[in-house]
């Protein structure tokens, strides 16, 4: 009798454990709606949604290599496999054009969509979750005031059990945290308006985080710098260790312009994030800068090189040299007529160069900065296809050695094999 008392008991524990799994698991479907008329939407109110949105980057991931605007297609990869970007263009069957606005709130704040399905946290909603209601009605009437793109998105491809997608609920319960954000009373409005958009819309940690076996933010971890296409994203809260430490000002013309006149220039990843940061108002930008610079840990500044620094001494170093001379010196040669055009910064002070790892100084030099429009301080030509790995790794060496007072990168033959691989791969 005891036995099947125990019996009974597990039993019952484990319906109510199954129902809870699913009550975690399957969300319910949003009716769908009729897609709403362009006019239908405030002008004004679609105007603040083009400053929400572009602070939110959402065209960067949304759109595909030569695609249309924020019609998806774009693949995003990730230690699981590849996961595509949705449309979110209005079209009433391949994007959000039957979305209510209470749908559209749900995928921001809880990652779920309008048909009840769980969202890959690719998406940052457990980022975006901290929105106002007014910012998401906006970036709302905006996205459905876009053109129709009617595109079906390629399905994942993910490793198995992850494209089971109501596994993702059990992720929810680890790493979201649902609410929008509440300001700090004893900071100023403008450092609250920063954290807002640094924490929330900006998405900052998402890239700038080391991510867990799982691909969740690990725990104290935040902005201590992470891997995005295989650019490093630098730590945010490191910025005195540079080798000039960053300035408010310095720190927004950066992220207004892609390039600072003492750190260098944005490329990879953070380089669209600057576009879109180019298009909203001055004051979003230096609230921005405000936060980050206050959540700086302590680091005794690094004395600049002036200009070259000492000769190649090792025999990469040396043929490095020759080869900088060849391809680079016109642009970054300390008596090239550039360095005088549009503030460009002497390599002693890059980022890359004094960086731990010549991850984004082999990227740089395999992918260089694209043309963009008028803007030709901002290009820089790609020579993946003009050097191999060897002869990025002798280049890698002079730079460090005549740029830089730190030690000699090693390996770097090895890491830029395995980036020319994964470059090709995307």
């Amino acid at each position: 009798m005891k036995h099947k008392r125990l019996w009974f008991g597990a039993a019952g524990i484990a319906v109510v454990g199954l129902a809870v799994a699913i009550g975690i698991m399957f969300k319910p479907s949003i009716a769908p709606i009729d897609p709403p008329a362009r006019a239908s939407f405030d002008p004004q109110l679609v105007r603040a949604g083009a400053r929400v949105v572009a602070l939110g980057d959402c065209v960067v991931c949304h759109t595909a290599n030569d695609g249309q605007p924020f019609a998806g297609g774009l693949p995003l990869a990730t230690p699981f496999g590849t996961i595509y970007a949705t449309n979110i263009t209005p079209d009433a069957d391949t994007g959000i054009g039957r979305w209510s606005r209470d749908a559209f709130a749900r995928a921001l704040r809880s990652g779920i969509a309008r048909d009840g399905h769980p969202l890959y946290p690719a998406f940052p909603y457990i980022h975006f979750t901290r929105m106002s209601d007014d910012d998401i009605t906006a970036a709302y009437a905006y996205l459905m005031t876009r053109e129709p793109v009617r595109t079906k998105t390629p399905p994942n491809d993910l490793i198995f059990p992850l494209n089971f997608r109501p596994l993702v609920a059990f992720w929810n319960v680890l790493f979201l945290r649902e609410g929008a954000y509440r300001p700090d009373p004893s900071q100023s409005a403008q450092w609250n308006r920063g954290k807002l958009l640094v924490d929330g819309l900006g998405h900052c940690a998402s890239c700038h985080s080391p991510l867990n076996a799982i691909g969740g933010e690990q725990a104290g971890k935040a902005f201590d710098g992470g891997i995005v296409d295989g650019w490093e994203a630098p730590p945010l809260n490191a910025l005195g260790s540079a080798v000039k430490p960053w300035t408010q000002a310095q720190l927004v013309t950066y992220l207004r312009t892609g390039r600072a006149s003492e750190h260098g220039a944005a490329a990879g990843p953070m380089l669209p994030v600057t576009r879109d940061l180019a298009t909203v108002p001055q004051e979003d930008v230096e609230a921005i800068a405000t936060y980050i610079l206050s959540i700086q840990k302590p680091a005794a500044a690094r004395p600049a090189t002036a200009g070259a620094g000492h000769g190649p001494t090792t025999p990469a170093g040396q043929r490095g040299a020759v080869l900088f001379q060849a391809s680079c010196a016109q642009c970054h040669g300390p008596a090239a007529p550039m360095q005088s055009i549009g503030e460009r910064p002497t390599l002693a002070f890059s980022t890359a160069v004094a960086a731990d790892t010549p991850r984004n100084a082999i990227q740089m030099m395999f992918n260089g900065i694209g043309w963009h429009g008028e803007d030709t301080l901002n290009y820089m030509p790609s020579f993946i296809d003009q050097y191999d790995d060897a002869q990025i790794a002798d280049l890698a060496a002079y730079l460090r050695e005549a740029y830089s007072d730190r030690p000699a990168w090693s390996g770097v033959d090895t890491l830029a094999a395995k980036l020319r691989k994964e470059d090709s791969a995307r």
